[in-house]
């Protein structure tokens, strides 16, 4: 099965220098490696063309954010399979690609594997030496993620319209009405960095909540729209009280984004089944144990 690896990105190159050199400690050798540079107007583009030739460059000449840039790098991807990571994050397992292969030839049934992050946001996980069971999940991260290609190009894909965040729960709910799973396997790990450069909370949470009622509308059975909307709001205005008033003051911003969005969405609209809602739902109260995906096995830092 070809493998790709696909990095987004936007004026971060000195972090995407280190995520490139480590790329080159993966044997066996993936059979390519893409870089979207999005909108960047640092030395990003200068850095991959001269520094890493092996990397396919795919250039936004304006920042398009880094859902549609995905969605982009799915697209032109070659490989069947396509770890997507961020450019703070890479595999930790040198035959990372072989054994990740190997799980998804014997599993077919799995759209996406995502992997425990060892971060820097949570030190504990540095040294942790036992992520637990492999599960059925309902998200995961794009810093490091493995998609099946052939899976995704039947699909709507990565919601473009969200710009940033949530792409990743909307499109589970894509691939298990499907039929397919999402899981997570806990025998390989991902290096998180978690640079704080170019992060903004506030934005993120933003971000998040207006992109989370978003996707109730594409995805959710119309009766449940209002009441789901309803409570995932009330829900980020709690999220909100707890950072301040700062942040109490300015939840009416995304507010009026999600209502400018209403119209689009609803030509975008293509709803799952009550059944796959449900589950879905369920899975994000509490993960599914999925132990066939292969041996759970400890990995030192």
């Amino acid at each position: 099965m070809s493998f790709s690896v696909a990095i987004a990105t936007h004026n971060r190159a000195s972090d995407l220098e280190h995520t490139l050199a480590q790329l080159r400690r993966l044997d066996p050798w993936p059979t390519e490696i893409l870089v979207c540079a999005d909108g960047c107007s640092d030395r990003t583009v200068e850095l991959v063309r001269e520094g890493f030739p092996e990397c396919r460059l795919i250039e936004n000449e304006t920042t398009l954010g880094s859902v549609a840039s995905r969605d982009r790098l799915m697209r032109e991807a070659e490989g069947e399979l396509v770890l997507l990571i961020d450019d703070d994050s890479y595999p930790m397992e040198e035959n990372f690609v072989a054994l990740a292969r190997s799980v998804m030839r014997d599993a077919p049934e799995v759209a996406v594997l995502s992997f425990p992050q060892r971060t820097d946001e949570f030190p504990e996980t540095l040294d942790q030496s036992n992520f637990g069971p492999s599960q059925q999940v309902a998200s995961f991260a794009n810093s490091g993620a493995l998609l099946r290609r052939s899976v995704y190009e039947q699909l709507p894909g990565f919601a473009k319209i969200f710009f940033h965040r949530y792409a990743e729960p909307d499109y589970v709910l894509q691939c298990m009405e499907a039929g397919y799973e999402v899981c997570l396997y806990t025998g390989l790990t991902i290096r998180h960095h978690t640079v704080p450069a170019m992060r903004d909370e506030l934005l993120t949470h933003h971000f998040h909540a207006r992109n989370e009622c978003w996707s109730v509308l594409l995805r959710a059975p119309w009766w449940l729209v209002p009441p789901m909307i309803f409570c995932r709001a009330c829900r980020q205005m709690t999220v909100a009280r707890r950072r301040g008033r700062l942040w109490i003051r300015r939840e009416p911003l995304w507010w009026r984004e999600f209502v400018r969005g209403i119209g689009p969405l609803l030509r975008l609209r293509q709803p799952v089944s009550f059944a796959t809602y449900r589950a879905w739902l369920g899975l994000l109260r509490q993960p599914k144990e999925r132990l066939t995906l292969g041996p759970t096995y400890a990995r030192d830092s």
